[in-house]
């Protein structure tokens, strides 16, 4: 049996490490992808996970493979196409370590998977289904995305949900809005940032917030944000968990991808509702997520950047 499967992209995301004096960068390569990201953060906690997704057979393809295979996720989902190349992010940081992004996908890897290539199998067996909407931007991926939630739905697993919202990638904003809002009508559990609330609804987090679990259906919703944490709420409770303090941030590249992979971990060992939980509860849940991401920008990249959960519960000690 699977605890979690995710299914979208997996890739490469160059970092900028220095630049020379024309500001052009030196770039490092580390393995990524919003999904393989927030899976990396559950298998080292110690849960079952798989990926779905699509790669090319060159060689950052088959690195990226690897790398999963290394890190305790099923590959076994995982497509390697010689016809499209494996997608590239290229991130520059600013002086605090926050992100611009630029992409090679046009079209990459995981923009081209069908639904005929999808191990089914892996949804039959895993308890979560997690999606984003990377897999949204263009077709086959978006008929993809969408047949394998009603998949996953019509067999009662727990959807959890990331809007992850890339904006160069979309063609037009307003299909942007649209189809991450379809994801927050499919979902049980949704992880969305304070900037993907006002940019659909125009709303603060609490009020957005309460507005996402009066009219989608999400029975609970965290809110992040960045240094400020994250805002909680579902029907029994709602809060705010500031985030971790006294570190020197590195890369923020995964941080959020690494909250809601240790945020769902602590949602599996409670293996209660998420309507239901209290708000103690959610508090533990959270403080554990905010401290994993928070340690995790202490290094660059996504899925090498997890912490491990011994350095996690002794930083949730010292409080």
């Amino acid at each position: 049996m699977l605890d979690v499967v995710a299914l979208g992209e997996l890739l490469i995301d160059f970092t900028c490490v220095t630049s020379d004096p024309d500001g052009y960068p030196t770039m490092a390569a580390h393995p990524g992808g919003a999904p393989a990201n927030f899976l990396a953060a559950l298998s080292k906690f110690g849960a079952k996970t798989a990926l779905l997704g699509k790669v090319g057979t060159d060689a950052f393809g088959k690195l990226l493979t690897q790398t999963l295979q290394k890190a305790g996720i099923e590959t076994r989902g995982l497509v390697a196409a010689e016809d499209v190349f494996t997608t590239l992010a290229f991130v520059t940081l600013d002086e605090t370590g926050n992100r611009e992004f630029s992409f090679s996908r046009k079209p990459g890897a995981d923009t081209c998977l069908s639904f005929e290539e999808l191990d089914l199998s892996l949804i039959d067996e895993a308890k979560v289904f997690h999606f984003g909407t990377l897999s949204l931007t263009d077709e086959p991926a978006r008929s993809t995305t969408r047949q394998a939630v009603a998949y996953a739905k019509s067999r009662n697993k727990l959807i959890t949900y990331d809007p992850n919202l890339r904006k160069p990638l979309w063609k037009d904003l307003e299909e942007a809005k649209e189809q991450l809002i379809w994801g927050l009508t499919q979902a049980d559990v949704v992880k969305i940032s304070d900037e993907e609330v006002d940019f659909l609804f125009g709303l603060g987090v609490e009020d957005g917030a309460a507005y996402i679990l009066n009219h989608f259906g999400v029975k609970l919703v965290f809110v992040t944000c960045g240094a400020d944490g994250c805002y909680f709420k579902n029907a029994a409770a709602s809060g705010h968990v500031p985030s971790l303090s006294g570190i020197q941030v590195v890369d923020t590249t995964g941080a959020g991808d690494i909250f809601g992979g240790s945020a769902v971990w602590q949602l599996l060992q409670r293996d209660v509702p998420p309507e239901s939980l209290s708000e103690k509860e959610l508090r533990e849940v959270v403080g554990f997520a905010c401290t994993s991401a928070g340690l995790s920008t202490t290094k660059p990249g996504g899925i090498s950047s997890v912490p491990e959960y011994s350095q996690v519960m002794a930083r949730l000690e010292q409080k």
